[in-house]
């Protein structure tokens, strides 16, 4: 996800600070990305050569080089207690009028918030996976948040080509408490024999004209991102959201989805 939001920011002409937790990662970034914006340039969906984009690009492991930044969005995995740890060590080196976003899929923005000391500065910028694909962007309004923040963060994502929609901060905002609501009724279906993975799918895809199916995109998002959302779901919302017994034993297979090969689905490639 971190390197789709750099991608999406690079083709609109900003300068893209990205910042991994050691030197192995930070490479991994940098390659994903430049591989991306190649990709681009060689599609003709760019609108500046591959050595311009890249030279507007940087890489570290040192949280410092956030300092001169206007916005960051805060990208880490799903889990409340690393969300919290990477946004207060970003916002001590973030210049008082900096923005700081976190691209959390359902973690409370005002719980984040509680820990921050410029909450005002801080909201949910909710982006989706394929990043450079994708066309909406989530943005969640705390409490706390500025309504001019929010009035910058529908240019901002204009500015890169995609919608913005406006939620207030509830559990799983709007797209992930929909979307995962489908996507866990399908796998118990799936669970309980009432259908192929595949045809399950057909019924959303030819059925509701649903661009993908919800085992599907479950798979391209990640088994264990969607069982950690339908935790903490169930934990704030009650048992509806419950994960199915067959999620707990893929992930704990390690059947993830595209990213290792096999989900619901088998993929060419992780």
């Amino acid at each position: 996800m971190g390197a789709g939001i750099a991608h999406a920011f690079l083709l609109a002409g900003s300068r893209v600070t990205v910042v991994e937790r050691d030197a192995d990662a930070a490479g991994a970034a940098e390659q994903r990305v430049l591989e991306s914006v190649a990709a681009s340039v060689a599609r003709g969906t760019a609108d500046e050569g591959a050595e311009v984009l890249a030279a507007r690009f940087a890489v570290s492991t040192d949280v410092g080089a956030f300092a001169r930044c206007g916005l960051v969005v805060e990208a880490v995995p799903e889990q409340l207690e690393l969300k919290i740890d990477a946004l207060t060590r970003v916002e001590a080196v973030l210049a008082d009028d900096a923005a700081l976003a976190s691209n959390t899929s359902s973690i409370s923005i005002d719980e984040l918030a509680t820990l921050l000391d410029r909450p005002e500065r801080f909201l949910g910028m909710h982006f989706f996976n394929p990043v450079p694909a994708s066309t909406l962007v989530e943005i969640v309004r705390g409490r706390a948040t500025g309504s001019a923040l929010v009035g910058a963060a529908r240019d901002w994502v204009r500015a890169i080509g995609k919608t913005p929609i406006v939620v207030a901060d509830a559990p799983g905002f709007a797209s992930s408490r929909l979307g995962v609501a489908l996507g866990l009724e399908a796998i118990r279906m799936l669970e309980s024999g009432v259908a192929s993975a595949e045809d399950i799918d057909q019924a959303m895809t030819l059925g509701y004209k649903h661009p993908v199916g919800p085992l599907r995109l479950t798979d391209l998002v990640g088994l264990d991102v969607r069982l950690g959302i339908a935790e903490y779901l169930a934990e704030t919302l009650g048992s509806r959201f419950e994960p199915p017994a067959l999620m707990r034993r893929m992930v704990a297979e390690g059947k993830l989805g595209r990213k290792t090969g096999e989900g619901f689905y088998v993929w060419d490639t992780p």
